[in-house]
């Protein structure tokens, strides 16, 4: 579910160019399958492509369609595996996947999918199988829409990091691997300093309460790693207020009911304080940083598919 800006980037470079391209959707999936209705790959007229669409076992394939879908000028669809007339492509995990080929002439439709992601805001893409123009849409799921499959793009996952110590900067080192956003708010100037020029951008807290400096939408996880409760708990009650869809705290058991009671005493609903998921992260008692992090960060990432993959649940349903 990361890949989608890249692919789309990839599309309009190419397009704004002078490129004939070529957008690979996923329509329908039965049985087993690597990707989920509405993943994209991207192939130019030239054979270059971004994405993919299978473990490998189908792709050369998909690139060769792409290319007489650009030739065509027209959309088609067509089928891999189970029950397809391609009988010398199968594959191994036995399913069937049908693919969307739209040929793209026009950067306009993708600058405008573009803006709108990068506003924090979903953005729904309609694309025809038959006549008719690929355009954004105001509302829909992902899925069919009469002759016209619906994919809805999700703002990509934040991650804002509160908090001091070493696993704010290797959660910073381990999301820039998933082109991951963080932004970073701590009382810490040595740790701000040795983030500067990293994947993130930095908020100096100066005192308590402080605003951390970036909207909590919903598609923003936050995490907190302070080993004190004197700079957590205001904040912890400004993010409880806001629609960030994850929020985790470090500690143990014991640090959470203190946690818990502190939240209480300045009047944060027992529903709010609910939300907090502590300890943090997938691997229990994780000590050193760079465990913490990544456990923290796996949870983060599953917590955020499960947001925005019960579309893919109604379509495959």
């Amino acid at each position: 579910m990361f890949d989608a800006p890249k692919i789309l980037a990839f599309l309009h470079s190419a397009v704004a160019s002078g490129e004939r391209a070529c957008l690979v959707t996923v329509t329908d999936v039965t049985g087993a399958s690597v990707r989920n209705p509405g993943a994209h790959m991207a192939v130019t007229e030239t054979g270059e492509y971004r994405g993919s669409l299978s473990g490998g076992c189908i792709e050369r394939a998909v690139v060769a369609e792409a290319r007489k879908a650009i030739e065509a000028g027209a959309p088609h669809t067509i089928a891999y595996g189970a029950g397809t007339p391609i009988i010398d492509i199968r594959l191994p995990c036995g399913g069937r996947v049908d693919l969307l080929f739209t040929p793209i002439d026009s950067v306009d439709v993708i600058e405008g999918l573009i803006g709108q992601l990068r506003s924090r805001c979903p953005a729904i893409l309609s694309l025809p199988t038959r006549s008719g123009e690929l355009e954004l849409a105001e509302v829909g799921e992902t899925g069919w829409n009469g002759e016209s499959f619906v994919v809805r793009h999700h703002p990509p996952l934040r991650i804002a990091i509160v908090g001091h110590g070493g696993t704010v900067e290797a959660l910073v080192r381990q999301a820039a691997a998933l082109d991951i956003a963080c932004h970073v708010a701590t009382p810490d100037r040595d740790i701000a300093k040795v983030l500067e020029g990293t994947h993130s951008s930095v908020e100096i807290l100066q005192r308590v309460g402080q605003e951390l400096g970036v909207a909590l939408d919903a598609w923003t996880a936050v995490a907190f790693f302070f080993h004190d409760h004197d700079w957590e708990t205001e904040l912890l009650a400004q993010v409880l207020r806001t629609r960030a869809f994850y929020v985790g705290a470090m500690g143990s058991k014991a640090t959470h009911s203190a946690r818990q009671e502190l939240l209480e005493d300045i009047g944060v609903a027992t529903g709010e304080i609910a939300r907090i998921t502590a300890p943090i992260g997938l691997i229990p008692s994780s000590r050193d940083p760079e465990t913490l992090a990544l456990s923290a960060l796996s949870q983060i990432v599953d917590r955020y598919n499960a947001v925005i993959g019960a579309q893919f649940n109604r379509v495959r349903a």
